[in-house]
């Protein structure tokens, strides 16, 4: 017990390190700074004040009771943006109980070490998606990783909302065993799939249809009784009006083909297909379709839907005209996401700016946040990492990160951490 609550006290000391401090005006100088938008610029300044990008340049004037942060040698580029992000969910990762649960919602937790983490790889802002139980899921939770904070401050303010859809094996549920008494769970082929989605988006016209003649009977009759309310077919009908953006678990051409289809038909679009394997089969239908894709570096036959994936799908798809993002899906692999997104370089021949905007500005545009993050350029958000080298050297480091312009990284104090509680574990196992 003892040691227990040695180690709480010393978590909670990292949590004084950064996310409490208070809020500063900050001038990174004379960095290297990867803008993404704008190109780089050598020796370069980023002036933060009041959690906003005020001045990016060669010659800015940091006006005094600015700290300065020294940037010689050191390389800076937006916040990462992990568009398939699973961390600090305060529940369980799905809610199975149906095929369709759109009037759900991710819930977050504060106190997740997977934070502090995802910052020390440079990662500031998430797409907190659940799992993909669920042909048409609840809704996604996006968060700026603000280290040391309540649970209701990490969401981004104003973020457009997300639902997450899934296809094939997850939702059809035929390789998954029912708990003792339970009956198997619906649809469970890649034909119920589709089926369940056209069924429920035509439930949602009809509710759609229902509410739009009683409003027009309202205008004559006061006494007008307007049809009961369904948060689902509610849900359903934000993704048919477009205020609730499609992010959608795949893997095979002919199921991205299938959403696209359903889309298409009852008139709404996808805003992103997650995972999307085999997207290099069909970019130019993602591309014409308007849908963005966030994908894995080099990660494949883990499963057998999976099997045709290949390493140059995010830059094939890039040159087709698709916005791609590579994303994690993992805690780990959010530590490293820029060197995830080296790997379109190797094997696919993208630019070096075409693979940065893979993590963060292409990101931001799936989420629907490229006017608050994404790329360092003035009226944006503070969110900056600062490495040691080119983000896509091998022996690069995160030294520092920055959300809002305050610092909730840095890798000096990490470092001095790290030795307390190494010293305080040692201690504490000595008085035992």
């Amino acid at each position: 017990m003892r040691r227990r609550t040695t180690m709480m006290l010393a978590v909670a000391a990292g949590f004084g390190l950064a996310g409490t401090a208070a809020a500063q005006d900050v001038a990174i100088r004379n960095a290297t700074v990867l803008t993404v938008s704008n190109g780089t610029i050598q020796g370069g300044t980023v002036l933060i004040r009041n959690g906003k990008i005020t001045a990016v340049g060669r010659d800015v004037q940091v006006p005094s009771g600015v700290r300065v942060i020294d940037g010689t040698g050191k390389y800076v580029m937006p916040g990462i943006i992990d568009a398939h992000s699973h961390t600090s969910m305060d529940a369980g990762l799905n809610e199975g109980s149906d095929a369709v649960t759109p009037e759900v919602r991710v819930q977050l937790r504060a106190d997740a070490m997977t934070i502090y983490r995802q910052l020390a790889g440079g990662v500031t802002t998430v797409n907190v998606l659940h799992g993909s139980a669920n042909v048409v899921g609840g809704q996604a939770a996006i968060a700026k990783l603000r280290w040391g904070v309540p649970a209701d401050s990490l969401y981004f303010e104003g973020a457009p909302r997300i639902v997450k859809f899934a296809l094939g094996e997850n939702p059809k549920r035929s390789n998954s065993t029912p708990q003792p008494g339970a009956t198997r769970r619906e649809p469970t082929t890649r034909m119920g799939v589709e089926h369940t989605l056209r069924h429920w988006f035509t439930e949602a016209v009809k509710y759609r249809q229902a509410w739009a003649e009683y409003n027009e009977a309202a205008k004559r009759n006061k006494d007008a009784l307007p049809p009961r309310r369904d948060l689902r077919l509610e849900a359903l009908v934000d993704i048919l009006e477009g205020r609730l953006l499609v992010h959608a678990h795949s893997y095979r051409e002919d199921e991205i083909l299938m959403l696209i289809g359903v889309a298409d038909d009852f008139g709404f679009k996808i805003k992103a297909f997650q995972h999307v394997l085999e997207g290099y089969k069909v970019a130019d239908e993602i591309a014409r379709h308007g849908a963005g894709a966030s994908t894995f570096a080099d990660s494949w036959a883990y499963k057998m839907e999976a099997w045709d994936a290949i390493p140059h799908n995010a830059a094939l798809m890039a040159k087709r005209g698709v916005v791609v993002s590579i994303n994690s899906d993992s805690d780990e692999r959010a530590r490293r996401l820029y060197q995830e997104a080296a790997k379109a370089i190797k094997y696919g021949d993208a630019s070096e700016t075409e693979a940065l905007k893979m993590i963060t500005l292409n990101a931001a545009i799936q989420l629907g946040v490229q006017n608050r993050v994404g790329s360092i350029d003035v009226g944006k958000d503070g969110d900056i990492a600062i490495f040691s080298g080119h983000p896509f050297a091998p022996a690069s480091k995160v030294e520092m990160t920055l959300v809002d312009g305050k610092v909730m990284f840095d890798i000096t104090q990490a470092m001095t951490l790290q030795k307390l509680m190494g010293a305080t574990v040692r201690t504490t196992t000595e008085e035992q």
